[in-house]
């Protein structure tokens, strides 16, 4: 049994994620022992799968603390201190769903969430009846826009004059985002704000299609930065002024560059991911910082890596992938509200043209290459031996996938998907469309 994938358990609702899986997963999780607060997002199997998870939990013997419709970040937030379980497939279609485990904070790393995989597979008994836990509930949305204002009033300047557009797409950033940037004082204009588990406005994940009319709603309004959520409003897109997308290394960038230059240590971290670009390295390395990759899907893992090897003078002050946020300071876990929030004061500082005017933007491009999930791993150990000898001028790292770089500074990086039946091809280059087109046909050679 492979329960977990890189972002929790996540799949159609029919076959993988059913009310008899959450009602074991949360039976297993609720071994560790202590308190477990539940919350869902706004699909419409989420209250049943919640249900069943609470369940388990309760028949494991622990206390369960129902927070009920909240966005997943919400969620973490609520889990510090004891643990958690979202039920959430995040930007997935409507038909399915997943869940996500978290303790204080923090998402399960690789070694409790296989803890929970082998006690699924035993099929662990119900606690005597006698030792069964008590289920109460507990409001803490509010707390937690609070929470987030109040961070994100340490960055930039009250942003009083700035017009914000807000596409919730109808998942869960519609009661969070909007509110908590009028609390700090922006004007805010909201789309599809509502919570529908059918996603009627948009598909849950924003993709530049799927935000084509934002696009152009921003760009016919005074609006000065748009955002966009996906589902459960961990994920954060930014459109200028102009309705264009900031490419989503760009965003982290300004970030990395803000994190890193504020620091207070000699020796400041930002943690990311293979796929990331090197625009992140030069802006980091520009303002005393160093940069660290980990998987995808692992950021967690990659801060408590450089935590514990840590000297005094070591801090690790932001960590981010594509799209996905940590807050160190405010959180261990991703948050696009809160990257919405501290995005929109940075904005209200210094506008975001001067944020981006001295970031690198070199071409990239993300290629998805279909491969059924039992085909990735013959298809990447082909890679690995055919890719080097393919681009024999290239470095090649193999710890996350095959990731080449060039003298030139461009790279390529080739993975499987884990949530999806791909394989991912992502490059930077000033010829991305050529190296794109000639690492395409190395996977889709291996796949035959």
């Amino acid at each position: 049994m492979e329960l977990f994938g890189t972002a929790g358990i996540r799949g159609g609702v029919d076959e993988r994620v059913t009310p008899e899986l959450a009602l074991s997963v949360g039976r297993a999780a609720g071994q560790d022992g202590g308190e477990f607060v539940v919350g869902h997002d706004g699909r419409v199997t989420s209250p049943a799968l919640a249900d069943a998870v609470a369940s388990g939990l309760a028949s494991a013997g622990v206390q369960v603390v129902r927070v009920g419709q909240v966005p997943t970040p919400a969620l973490a937030y609520a889990s510090r201190g004891r643990r958690g379980v979202m039920v959430t497939a995040s930007h997935n279609p409507p038909a399915d769903n997943g869940l996500k485990l978290f303790a204080d904070g923090r998402e399960y790393g690789d070694e409790a969430e296989e803890s929970v995989e082998r006690r699924v597979e035993r099929g662990d008994s119900p606690a005597g009846w006698e030792a069964w836990g008590d289920t109460v509930g507990e409001e803490i949305l509010a707390a937690y826009r609070r929470a987030v204002a109040d961070y994100a009033r340490g960055f930039g300047a009250d942003p009083e004059r700035l017009t914000v557009a807000v596409d919730a797409g109808n998942g869960m950033g519609g009661v969070a985002t909007p509110q908590v940037l009028r609390a700090l004082g922006a004007d805010v204009v909201s789309t599809e704000a509502n919570v529908d588990g059918h996603f009627p406005a948009r598909e849950s994940k924003p993709t530049p299609e799927t935000l084509a009319p934002f696009c152009r709603f921003v760009a016919d309004t005074t609006a000065d930065l748009g955002v966009a959520h996906d589902g459960d409003a961990d994920r954060i897109v930014v459109v200028d002024g102009d309705g264009d997308i900031v490419h989503e290394d760009t965003v982290l960038a300004m970030l990395a560059e803000q994190y890193t230059s504020a620091a207070t240590v000699d020796d400041p971290v930002v943690v990311t991911t293979p796929n990331a670009s090197g625009r992140i390295d030069e802006r980091v390395e520009a303002t005393g910082g160093r940069v660290e990759r980990v998987r995808l899907g692992a950021l967690h893992e990659g801060i408590a890596r450089e935590r514990r090897g840590a000297m005094s003078d070591t801090e690790v002050v932001f960590a981010a992938e594509p799209w996905k946020h940590v807050h160190p300071a405010f959180g261990g876990w991703i948050d696009g509200v809160a990257s919405a929030a501290v995005l929109t004061r940075l904005v209200a500082a210094s506008g975001l043209a001067q944020r981006r005017a001295a970031i690198t933007e070199r071409p990239y491009r993300k290629v998805s290459v279909d491969c059924p999930d039992e085909q990735k791993p013959a298809v990447m150990a082909t890679l690995e031996d055919e890719l080097p000898d393919s681009f024999p001028e290239s470095e090649v790292a193999t710890d996350h996938g095959v990731r080449l770089s060039f003298p030139d500074d461009s790279w390529v990086l080739v993975r499987p998907s884990g949530t999806e039946s791909y394989v991912r091809i992502y490059a930077e280059s000033d010829d991305v469309d050529a190296l794109v087109e000639d690492v395409r046909a190395a996977v889709e050679s291996a796949g035959r």
